[in-house]
């Protein structure tokens, strides 16, 4: 009987879901695992993003890796910095520094003769039997086509590009986008500034979570009895599974969250700003903002709401579509991401030369999340229409990480030398995946990142319990096909 096959993996990408996927791996007992980083170091969105008031919008102790429970997190809501360093921590735990990589940007592969080819940006090309991508969804910076943003006289950047060495007490700042980002960036510049503005496309609800500190004696308990941790992560895994249902179906939890943001708004004391802060869609129909500082924060003397569309930028700031001149000394773009990119701008070409490109000529799609077809061998983590609203993407990478540890191990195993969904499965998937979309939240007429070129949101729209349940389950063969050395 022959011995087992050793694959070669290469896992693109150093954050959260490459970390996950490498570990995985390795504790599977594979040991040729190759992670490929464009940076220098772990940490993926969470080392990009520097700006002031970053936090998740997850529970710390949700927001972890089930086999890595930290007892030392600070805040209920942990600061980016935090969470970079816990990524960080934890990849080198599991000696992820020596199989990685980094300041190697892969630009391209290409599938030829049942192997993939891996080439970097510096011209070096490798072969692989499984390619995992975990490139994220929130890297590729959104930056606004203003006229004469280029022209402006003080310093202006993205908010994953902060600079660090601008001023920014008692300077006259602008901030540009009113999600999440811009929240948390708002509710911390506040009496820093001496003069803040928000300028508000869109309002945005709010749900009003405070973020606690842990103290040192909470701390001190988790470390002694680790058993805090496990109860500490399923009752809020309990809790977030009964807030999903909110999202993918009408009911009294779609009203329960409606009506805790209505009454955190009712806070906003002037009626004319109450008003401005008021959305036009329901809760949840955008990623809800957590913030329990924000309308404070937007209600003082030195802060500014401006409703007026920007309509272009001059040397001196910012002019609005009503005309007025907007004077600042500093930018932020607080602009967001292409959450539609996903490995992309790489170069993959799968069967017959068949371009990435090509195939998501119409939006991104993937099988179940994690495979494409006519893209042997290549699997995806948090891939399109992952259940990523609101939701630990720690967990939803741990599940798709297992589901594709599974394919490994079957091609370890002799069952094949390369695998990929049909075509016709994948037609079957999103037409179940069309006909539920309508029930979701996020159909109920709002415009966000969610959605793609047709209009739809490209998101999970069932449970993540049942994300869960499919990947955890034994695929069914009639939906892949399957190919060998000898045909």
């Amino acid at each position: 009987m022959s011995a087992p096959r050793e694959p070669a993996i290469a896992v693109i990408g150093a954050g959260m879901s490459g970390i996950c996927m490498a570990i995985t791996l390795l504790r599977a007992g594979f040991r040729d695992v190759t992670i490929f980083e464009k940076s220098d170091r772990f940490g993926g969105t969470w080392r990009e993003n520097t700006y002031p008031g970053l936090t998740c919008d997850v529970p710390s102790r949700f927001y972890q890796f089930r086999f890595a429970k930290n007892p030392d997190w600070s805040r209920f809501f942990a600061p980016g910095a935090e969470i970079e360093e816990y990524f960080t921590g934890v990849a080198r735990e599991y000696g992820l520094a020596g199989r990685t990589r980094f300041g190697a940007e892969v630009c391209g592969a290409e599938f030829v003769d049942g192997r993939w080819t891996v080439t970097t940006a510096a011209g070096a090309r490798e072969r692989y039997d499984f390619v995992l991508c975990a490139t994220g969804i929130l890297h590729h910076p959104r930056t606004p086509d203003l006229p004469g943003l280029d022209d402006f006289a003080g310093a202006a950047f993205h908010s994953a590009r902060w600079d660090h060495g601008v001023e920014l007490t008692g300077k006259r700042v602008g901030v540009l986008g009113t999600g999440s980002t811009g929240v948390q960036i708002v509710s911390d510049l506040a009496g820093k500034a001496g003069r803040l503005i928000m300028f508000q496309r869109t309002a945005q609800w709010v749900a009003p979570l405070p973020n606690g500190r842990y103290s040192r004696l909470t701390r001190a308990a988790h470390r002694r009895f680790p058993v805090l941790d496990e109860l500490g992560y399923a009752v809020t895994h309990r809790i977030f599974e009964f807030l999903m249902g909110a999202l993918t179906a009408p009911g009294p939890r779609r009203k329960m969250v409606g009506g805790l943001c209505r009454a955190n708004l009712r806070t906003v004391r002037d009626p004319a700003l109450r008003a401005a802060l008021t959305p036009e869609y329901q809760p949840m129909c955008k990623r809800l903002v957590i913030s329990g500082g924000f309308y404070r924060a937007v209600q003082r003397p030195d802060v500014a709401v401006v409703t007026s569309a920007v309509d272009h930028v001059v040397p001196r700031g910012v002019v609005t579509a009503d005309g007025r001149v907007h004077d600042l000394d500093v930018l932020v773009l607080a602009t967001g991401f292409d959450a539609h990119a996903f490995m992309r701008p790489m170069g993959i070409a799968g069967v017959d030369g068949r371009t990435l490109d090509q195939v998501w000529a119409d939006g991104p799609r993937a099988f179940e999340t994690v495979a494409l077809p006519g893209f042997p061998n290549m699997f995806l983590l948090i891939g399109p229409h992952s259940p990523v609203g609101n939701y630990p993407l720690t967990l939803i990478a741990e599940t798709q990480a297992e589901h594709i540890l599974g394919w490994i191990r079957r091609w370890c195993a002799g069952e094949f030398d390369t695998v990929e969904p049909t075509e016709s499965a994948t037609e079957r998937y999103y037409a179940q995946l069309r006909a539920a979309l309508p029930e979701t939240v996020w159909a109920t007429g709002c415009q966000s990142w969610y959605l793609g070129k047709d209009g739809r949101p490209e998101l999970w729209p069932w449970t993540p319990a049942r994300h869960r349940a499919l990947m955890q389950r034994t695929p069914d063969p009639a939906n892949y096909r399957f190919a060998t050395a000898r045909g």
